[in-house]
């Protein structure tokens, strides 16, 4: 296939960014990786008539941790989450969701800017953010705005960014002592998009109760879907079987699937119990230092 007539834009700086967006706010579309957008305007399912890509513009590549956070720039490369030895000592569950992005090939060009501004719900790092409590740095001709990322994700590739709004730049909170975090995901093959896929994250205290969590699910709603009731019911309780069952069964009450051809909806929110279990027993594991924290779980539910 191929696209509809556009003209292209490199901008080399932000402000020329999004200066162009301004000129065209209902007919521009923001390339970063490109992996999402030029196979819809290959199919014609999008069909911008410019299309600016922020390739060229500086300071959206940074990886680093400052004021608390983990910053990463919007056009932070998934296959540099992979190779990255702060991602893996410090944040495992992102490289838990970037090495199931796709493949190698399109890792090395997809974006986690890209990822998120998307808003697809079977794209993966949205949940992750979800369940980290992520908040996202957008600008615009107004100047600067930091968007929680459950106020971002607004519905099936709608987020609440304006017409103008370039996406900057995401913050993970530093994981505090005795936390641990995990992003599982079935598919039917190795890159595929997600059967269903569930990310947790917890906070423990000394005596390993539960003093935060986060659980958010992929790909069964139409955007990531936060498990509200399964992470009120896990704090001040202690991660054991009992109320780690309990949680996985109200995260696969708070699915909302459809039937598909990646399988029936009881199919799928059954699978959502079996991984958000699986998430929050290796999330704990991590907690409490019984696995390397660096450990991987890959893209599988064993």
């Amino acid at each position: 296939m191929i696209p509809d007539r556009f003209e292209y834009y490199a901008p080399t700086t932000l402000a020329e960014a999004i200066n162009l967006l301004q000129q065209h706010p209902d007919e521009t579309k923001v390339m970063a990786g490109g992996q999402s957008l030029i196979p819809l305007m290959k199919f014609r399912l999008a069909t911008p008539g410019y299309v600016v890509d922020l390739r060229n513009v500086p300071h959206l590549d940074v990886l680093q941790e400052r004021d608390g956070s983990l910053i990463i720039g919007a056009m932070v490369r998934e296959a540099r989450l992979e190779s990255s030895a702060l991602i893996r000592q410090r944040y495992p569950a992102l490289l838990d969701t970037s090495s199931v992005v796709a493949d190698p090939i399109v890792r090395n060009f997809a974006t986690v800017g890209g990822n998120l501004a998307h808003a697809d719900p079977a794209n993966d790092h949205p949940a992750m953010m979800v369940a980290l409590r992520a908040t996202l740095l957008a600008q615009g001709a107004d100047g600067q705005r930091t968007i929680p990322i459950d106020d971002f994700l607004v519905d099936t590739l709608e987020t609440s960014l304006k017409p103008d709004e370039v996406l900057v730049e995401i913050r993970v909170p530093q994981p505090a002592p005795r936390s641990g975090a995990a992003y599982c995901k079935l598919e039917r093959k190795v890159g595929d998009y997600a059967i269903a896929a569930v990310a947790a994250s917890v906070t423990l205290d000394e005596n390993g109760a539960c003093t935060q969590a986060g659980l958010a699910l992929t790909n069964v709603g139409p955007k990531a879907i936060r498990a509200s009731a399964a992470e009120s019911f896990l704090t001040g309780k202690p991660l054991n079987d009992e109320t780690i069952r309990e949680a996985a069964k109200l995260a696969a009450e708070a699915a909302e699937p459809g039937s598909d051809l990646r399988g029936p909806a009881d199919y799928k929110r059954a699978m959502v119990r079996t991984l958000a279990a699986r998430a929050l027993r290796r999330a704990a594991q991590r907690a409490t230092g019984s696995i390397a924290h660096n450990g991987n779980i890959g893209g599988g539910v064993a």
